[in-house]
Parts: C-alpha cells; structure tokens; sequence
C-alpha cells in the first residue's frame, strides 16, 4: 500500500510541475485537419516496419554506418591462397557486414518463431492448425538460438565449451 502511495504522490508533483508553464502560457486555439491523403497504417503495417527496423537494429546497421566495415574478410590458409571469411574471429564489438546480415536474420526468424507460437494459442483453431504452428514457431525458435550458438563458436572459437 505504501508504493502506490508515494506513486500517487509522485504523480500529483508531476502534475503540478506541468501545470506550471501553463499558467503563464496560453494554448493557442488552432483548427487542425488531418491531411485527406493521410490514413491510419494498418496493424500488419505497423508490425512489418517494428519487425524491419528489428531487423536492422540487430544487424549493427548503426556500427556499419560509422565504421564501415568491409561485407567480408579474408584469411590466407596454410598453401597461401585467400579464403573468404563471414565472421571478424576473436572480435567481440567488431562484425562484417555479412556477418550482421546473418545474426541478424536469425534474430528475427527466432522472434517470428515467438509470434507463431502466441498465435497458436488464439481461439477458434484447429487442432491441425494448431499444431502445425506450434511445431512451425518452436522450430523457428530451437533452430535460432542452436544456429546463433554455432555462430558464437565461430566467432570465439573456445566460448561455449
């Protein structure tokens, strides 16, 4: 009881703080219309652009907009050919470009696999249908975070072990 008391107080100072610029100031009274050609996203929009810019926060699209990295590397192998590599070895806070792409993907195959799974337990479903997307989003799930731990090896060779 004591915690919703001093939220409650805290609160009611927040509101007095607010209502301070407003004694001196005057909201100007504006008719405002919405644009006609301005409409309301659907859901499936709104989801579709959260999930890509998911996409991208956890691809580091922000650490390869500063460092530019190359979209992959190259190693020599013991006969001195070049040998492509996706993943910056022994590098915690450094990727390749590729390498980003590829964590990243399977970050949001793993939450599509969450999403799956909350709408397998909607109402009104089949048993079939039911069960084809819980197997589907458990999948999905189990097959990112077993890939992502492979990834982790590759990238610290010796981490999970």
């Amino acid at each position: 009881a004591s915690i919703g008391i001093q939220y409650s107080i805290v609160g009611e100072s927040m509101e007095v703080l607010y209502r301070i610029p407003f004694t001196v100031l005057e909201v100007p009274d504006m008719k405002l219309k919405k644009p006609s050609f301005l409409k309301t996203p659907s859901p499936m929009t709104v989801y579709g652009l959260v999930l890509f810019s998911y996409f991208l926060v956890t691809g580091g699209i922000i650490y390869d907009v500063i460092v530019e990295p190359p979209s992959i590397g190259s190693t020599t192998d013991d006969s001195g050919h070049h040998r492509p590599v996706a993943f910056m070895p022994y590098r915690v806070n450094g990727q390749y470009i590729m390498e980003g792409l590829a964590s990243s993907f399977l970050f949001t195959f793993g939450a599509l696999g969450f999403v799956i799974l909350e709408r397998s337990n909607i109402t009104g479903l089949t048993k079939l249908s039911r069960t084809m997307q819980f197997s589907f989003g458990l999948f999905c799930v189990v097959a990112s975070f077993f890939t992502c731990r492979v990834f982790m090896t590759m990238k610290l060779p010796g981490y999970l072990k």
